[in-house]
């Protein structure tokens, strides 16, 4: 790997890569002080291990742990938790059944869209240093294969329920156009996301797609959207908290596709994958990360000044340190795969607690009228 490695680190940060260097040796963490924890260490070990000893039994457990991805589906989950929190926040209503059914199917479908990945990755040959894929640990491509299909009919079947005991099929309509995009993203002949297209397509799938048919499998109307705001009595220019709810929750999700492709580069490069850190380089592509978590923060208040979110949005300041963390360690590793790796639980992280923090100010909003007023 060294080789095409410098293919996608800039030169002139060979102070900043001599610091991580020095860190590393130390076996400090990302931020150079703590021991990596929880998922992100498991990651690193998994891949660690795979890389010196793929066939050896402790080994293999925790390549099947970085296989599963268990962190991984809290981004399934939390648009469904924001739709549905718009939707008690603005009309009171909230169905149980309808949350459990849809969150689960939400699951299976990051099953099957996780599991069709490998296998047509491994079709490209892209996966062959990947020794946590599925494919890879099975050698078994039509089961994987199978079980992501077996998958994608469940979680299908779950919206359809949905849609058959409200008599409306908006909410399939939406969740087959995520299925859509997250075809188009990896499936032949498209692979859309060897083209650079990925972060648009999983923008609009877990953002405005996703989380605004949460809102209408709870809802069965998009009457929120002519809700007006009592600071000004005229129409928000955000028409609600629904539309900056989802365009927060599509960037955090996006930010995690985006780190997976730190680690990835050479293998990118070689298979002709065009994923942005191929196009942009490693520390480019850093450098990215503080105004895309930041982003994040600007909306947020642009939108409660607008009355669109209740004052009660500030609490979304209780993840700015999950986003710190996760820019100074892709900063500081940026061109280490081995150490970078990592990056995309440090992004998932930083996406559920964003997440969690958005809807506990929504379900606010009903609890403590004063803060559900933005700025006159």
């Amino acid at each position: 790997m060294g080789q095409s490695t410098g293919q996608f680190k800039d030169l002139g940060n060979d102070a900043l890569s001599n610091d991580a260097l020095s860190n590393d040796a130390l076996g400090h963490d990302a931020l150079g002080k703590e021991p990596l924890e929880g998922d992100s260490r498991l990651a690193h070990r998994a891949i660690a291990l795979g890389d010196e000893h793929p066939n050896s039994g402790s080994s293999r457990q925790q390549l099947w742990l970085a296989a599963i991805k268990p962190p991984m589906y809290c981004v399934a989950v939390m648009p469904i938790c924001v739709g549905s929190a718009v939707a008690y926040a603005t009309t009171g209503a909230f169905q149980a059944g309808i949350f459990a059914t849809f969150s689960l199917s939400a699951i299976l479908l990051l099953v099957w869209e996780n599991l069709t990945n490998d296998v047509f990755d491994a079709d490209t040959g892209i996966d062959e240093n990947k020794h946590h894929s599925l494919v890879n640990l099975t050698q078994n491509r039509p089961l994987i294969f199978g079980l992501g299909n077996l998958c994608l009919l469940l979680g299908v079947a779950g919206i359809v329920s949905i849609s058959w005991q409200q008599q409306d099929g908006t909410v399939l309509k939406m969740v087959l156009a995520c299925c859509a995009l997250g075809y188009l993203y990896q499936g032949p002949p498209f692979r859309l996301g060897y083209h650079g297209l990925g972060e648009i397509l999983c923008f609009l799938s877990f953002g405005p797609l996703a989380v605004g048919a949460a809102y209408y499998a709870q809802t069965q109307s998009w009457q929120m959207l002519d809700w007006r705001t009592e600071a000004t009595g005229s129409l928000s220019i955000w028409h609600g908290p629904l539309f900056p709810a989802a365009i927060i929750i599509g960037i955090t999700t996006t930010l995690v596709l985006f780190c997976s492709h730190f680690h990835q580069g050479d293998d990118d490069f070689k298979a002709g994958k065009k994923s942005p850190i191929v196009r942009l380089g490693t520390w480019r592509g850093a450098q990215l990360l503080p105004w895309a978590c930041g982003s994040v923060f600007t909306i947020s208040l642009v939108a409660m000044v607008q009355g669109a979110l209740p004052w009660s949005a500030l609490l979304l300041a209780g993840s700015v340190p999950a986003a710190v963390k996760l820019c100074r360690h892709v900063l500081m590793f940026h061109d280490q795969p081995e150490r970078v790796s990592n990056a995309k639980f440090l992004a998932i992280r930083f996406h559920f607690w964003s997440g969690l923090l958005l809807v506990l100010s929504l379900c606010i909003f009903l609890t403590v009228p004063d803060l559900a007023v933005g700025l006159s």
